[in-house]
């Protein structure tokens, strides 16, 4: 794998339909609650950041796929989560839950996590490890504040 990664920009391609979707038919699904800035913000610069390591390899900074089938690997296992993801969003379309806000945050954050490890990308491990503790903890925090 060079320096884009076309399997990586089909990942979010394929887990923001959803989140597109859902923004055109339901206005009220993105407007959080929670007003604390620095959390927003940090949840911000993981989502951003793994969006583009995703998408683009730093040389010097992965290492590639590391064992022999692991595109195999990649390709099923994102496969099933972006399934797992979309499924979710079918579930708890118009439902306002914590079970949606922890299926609908850890879904992604796992995707990323996953994809950051099995291409030993250490700048997308450390953002998705910055993006999920962001966002689930924001996601979780406007569920309950909307209760």
């Amino acid at each position: 794998m060079g320096w884009f990664n076309y399997y990586g920009l089909a990942v979010i391609l394929l887990i923001m339909v959803p989140n597109i979707l859902c923004a055109a038919f339901d206005k009220e699904a993105f407007n959080g609650i929670c007003k604390d800035k620095q959390l927003n913000l940090t949840e911000q610069i993981g989502r951003y950041g793994c969006f583009v390591l995703m998408i683009f390899n730093i040389p010097y900074t992965y290492l590639g796929f590391w064992f022999t089938g692991a595109l195999t690997v990649y390709l099923t296992v994102c496969g099933a989560l972006i399934a797992i993801y979309c499924i979710g969003w079918a579930v708890f379309w118009k439902k306002r839950s914590l079970l949606r806000a922890v299926w609908l945050s850890v879904t992604p954050s796992v995707i990323f996590l996953f994809c950051g490890i099995i291409i030993v990308n250490i700048p997308l491990i450390v953002f998705s490890v910055i993006f999920s503790v962001a966002h689930i903890t924001l996601s979780c925090r406007n569920c309950n504040n909307n209760k």
